[in-house]
């Protein structure tokens, strides 16, 4: 335990003769930023608020997307600190980083980065952030060590403007056979803004015999000065009230009991309780309690806790039962209306499904202090106001309003009126064979009914009595480059059913998308039961969220006979696992995707004509090699019901690959039919290797990312346009083309050619895109575009 000063400095900005020039630090809140609070993936984060400076702490996965959705301006953020450094809790930090720095080079203050201040380990997700968040964004890094230094760097100004931060230090004692290690310390910040100075008393300072304003300014300032008409010398306690001492606020995070019990003996904090001599000065107004559910409800927490008279607590990692509000409501506005119109691609969203998990969700916490009530759940944008000292207290005037589904579909039928006879006339789509290509004639708009698919585009042998438990492909994340209020970055969950699952891509934000998809239990078996990982190219919006989602396999596969989860991806993505492995353990093994090319899958079965499987047990302690790694890779696809995953070079960054995922023949009424074949390009630009890779696809996966007429903006960023990525479906022979990776400027149906649409669709967040569904599938689309007329 060490308590470590960061700063401190006056409350009012000063000239050089010491007059006022003015408050700057008129308003001040603290408040919660629910990232994670209606799917339980991750920390929240809290936001400290002053008229001229903010600090975040915390920055887990969800982060920007979050502050988006609540007009939380990112770019005005000074500071982010860290109470603990995992996944949890940082797992937003480099999309976050990334996209600061690119605000802050369109600034004047082009060298003006966010501070980030952590415990010990914090180097080691620096090491690991290195491989592909460049040296500049990251060199405001501050480590709180346990050395006792003091913590002012000149490259931060030294000093904080409106508040002084004490950091201290939680490192539970690593007993025999404990699990606890060095990175599992975390922190407590004890934020304690600036006193205000008593006002001067004017009849007071008549009687002193003063009468020059700018000797009542340095009396306030703690100056003595000579009186102007009496030969006396007056004294700042002659003439000046008494200072308001400046509130307390505390962020604690104690992920175990032992981090509690290491809190309860913490000596930094005795000045800091009710019982203390010392309490006039140093009254906590704030506890906020990062701390989960099942450490808050101990006895030791709870101990501590009573040593708080006046505190308010807020319990932000307690969900409140019942809880109807989404946190990102742009989204779940458009997941509900794209269920209302197609329910069979698009699953009704999954608001706080809390409700059902009892073990995750905690009622509201009242902790009694002499009889008074003053421990409550958070809620989300809930504020605690500082200053003015007037309006001191809880503030829900942020606090979002109940939102429902039945809410968000009266909205959009009174919008849309027409939209009802859509969903009605998309549903017949469902009840008609799957070879039946007869238009419908219930739509009177004919611009509304696609035109019947060529017969060129038969439907594939692969879909002969196709059973829904073979393929559903999940759009986790449709968006490109940072996270946006309608789309997540990128991320596609291959749901094998029974036979489990895999991940092409893994942007920040897949694990809140599966649970919002499957519920938080269900997310959990999904994340069980991955077959493997497969990730395009380094980039922060295609395996940011990498760490989260291992880690939670890992925790869930603690004590039960498994095998570490095969992750496949760039050289660059391997050196960012092997770093980030140092900070905690992922249990997994990285293969290169160059291991995994076509070739590389030939020359293997050339050379092992008993095309053996792996049998060798595999251990996170034991190197293998490419080879055993692959053998070991087959082996998985084939319980998988795969034939081979092959990776393929693309047109984008070093490193860039797509991939082709095929399925095992299969018998129908005592027929071979041959197996599915999927292809995702991952980020390109439109290149022979695609097409060649997708040749007789099922279904090809294309980016998408500008619109027709930014042609020259996608070759300067090798991306794809719409029109572009059909034409590879059409050159190749793909039978469904489903385009992704929308640039956010297009936040919910980018512009659209109404050419060589028949085969194509458009892909949405948390769509799901049975394999059965397929014939079906081109016909969709006018309707989607029907839904989003009013807004584009």
């Amino acid at each position: 335990m060490l308590q470590v000063q960061i700063s401190s400095t006056a409350v009012m900005e000063r000239n050089k003769d010491g007059d006022k020039k003015g408050p700057i630090n008129t308003q001040a809140y603290v408040q919660i930023l629910g990232t994670g609070m209606d799917t339980q993936e991750t920390s929240p984060s809290v936001l400290l608020c002053f008229d001229h400076e903010r600090f975040i702490f915390n920055a887990g996965e969800g982060l920007q997307r979050f502050c988006t959705e609540h007009k939380i301006k990112l770019s005005q953020v000074d500071h982010i600190c860290l109470t603990r450094v995992c996944s949890e809790t940082t797992g937003g930090l480099p999309g976050l980083l990334l996209t600061l720095a690119g605000m802050k080079n369109e600034s004047s203050k082009s060298d003006d980065h966010v501070c980030i201040w952590g415990p010990p380990n914090l180097d080691l997700l620096v090491n690991a952030m290195k491989t592909y968040v460049p040296n500049a964004v990251m060199k405001k890094i501050n480590i709180i060590s346990q050395s006792g230094s003091a913590l002012a760097p000149p490259d931060c100004d030294g000093k904080f403007k409106a508040v002084s931060i004490s950091a201290i230090l939680l490192s539970p004692i690593r007993l025999a056979g404990s699990d606890f290690s060095p990175n599992d310390t975390s922190i407590v910040y004890v934020c304690k803004l600036h006193d205000i100075r008593g006002k001067v008393d004017t009849v007071k300072a008549k009687a002193c015999g003063l009468e020059d304003q700018r000797k009542l300014g340095q009396l306030q300032n703690g100056i003595s000065v000579k009186s102007d008409l009496l030969d006396i010398e007056v004294h700042p306690d002659d003439v000046v009230g008494p200072t308001f001492p400046g509130p307390i606020v505390l962020i604690v995070d104690c992920p175990t009991e032992p981090h509690a019990q290491e809190l309860l003996s913490a000596q930094a904090l005795d000045a800091y309780y009710s019982d203390s001599q010392s309490n006039f000065t140093n009254v906590v107004n704030c506890i906020i309690h990062l701390s989960p559910a099942t450490v808050v409800n101990s006895p030791v927490y709870e101990k501590w806790m009573r040593k708080f008279d006046s505190a308010q607590h807020i319990m932000a990692r307690t969900t409140r039962k019942h809880e109807t509000t989404p946190i990102l409501v742009s989204s779940a506005r458009i997941a509900t209306r794209l269920h209302y119109l197609c329910p069979q691609l698009f699953p009704p969203p999954s608001f706080p499904s809390v409700q059902s998990d009892d073990d995750v969700a905690a009622p509201n916490i009242k902790v009694t202090v002499e009889g008074s009530v003053c421990g409550i759940s958070a809620e989300n944008l809930l504020k605690f106001t500082l200053r003015p000292p007037r309006k001191m207290g809880l503030d829900r005037s942020c606090v979002q309003n109940m939102m429902t589904s039945s809410l968000f579909i009266e909205e959009l039928l009174s919008e849309i009126p027409e939209i009802a006879d859509a969903a009605t006339n998309i549903s017949k789509f469902w009840r008609k064979h799957k070879e039946d290509e007869v238009k419908l004639s219930e739509t009177e708009d004919s611009s509304d009914v696609v035109t019947e698919e060529p017969s060129k585009f038969s439907v594939p042998r692969c879909l002969e009595n196709v059973q829904r438990d073979d393929l559903e492909i999940v759009f986790l994340g449709t968006g490109s480059s940072i996270p946006s209020k309608y789309r997540n970055v990128s991320s596609i969950y291959v749901n094998l059913f029974s036979k489990g699952g895999l991940l092409l891509d893994c942007g920040e934000g897949t694990l809140a998308q599966l649970k919002r998809r499957y519920g938080i239990s269900g997310a959990d078996n999904v994340v069980r039961n991955l077959k493997c990982i497969w990730i395009s190219h380094i980039h922060a919006d295609h395996q940011a969220g990498l760490a989260r989602i291992l880690a939670l396999r890992r925790d869930l596969l603690k004590g039960v006979d498994h095998e570490p989860i095969l992750v496949i991806g760039p050289e660059n993505v391997g050196e960012f696992l092997n770093e980030y492995i140092k900070l905690e353990d992922l249990d997994m093994f990285f293969l290169d995707c160059w291991s995994t090319t076509g070739s590389k899958w030939d020359n293997m079965e050339a050379e092992d004509s008993s095309l053996q499987p792996c049998s060798k047990k595999l251990k996170p302690s034991t190197p293998f090699d490419d080879i055993t790694l692959r053998k070991c890779l087959r082996k998985v696809l084939g319980e998988a019901g795969l034939v081979r995953l092959i990776s393929f070079p693309v047109v984008h960054c070093d490193d860039a690959f797509g991939v082709i995922l095929e399925s095992t023949e299969r018998m129908n009424c005592g027929k071979v039919v041959p197996g599915w074949k999927v292809v995702y390009s991952g980020d390109t630009r439109p290149c022979s290797e695609v097409i060649e890779a997708s040749l007789g696809a099922t279904i090809l996966i294309h980016e998408a990312t500008f619109e027709d007429g930014l042609v020259e903006e996608a070759i300067a960023r090798n991306h794809s346009t719409i029109k572009e990525a059909i034409e590879v479906g059409d050159s190749a022979g793909a039978y469904r083309v489903i385009l992704t990776h929308f640039s956010q400027r297009y936040p919910k149906v980018p512009a659209l050619d109404e050419v060589s649409m028949q085969r194509t669709c458009i892909a949405f967040d948390l769509m799901s895109v049975n394999l059965a569904d397929l014939p079906v599938l081109p016909k969709v689309l006018p309707y989607l575009k029907l839904l989003f007329r009013n807004n584009g």
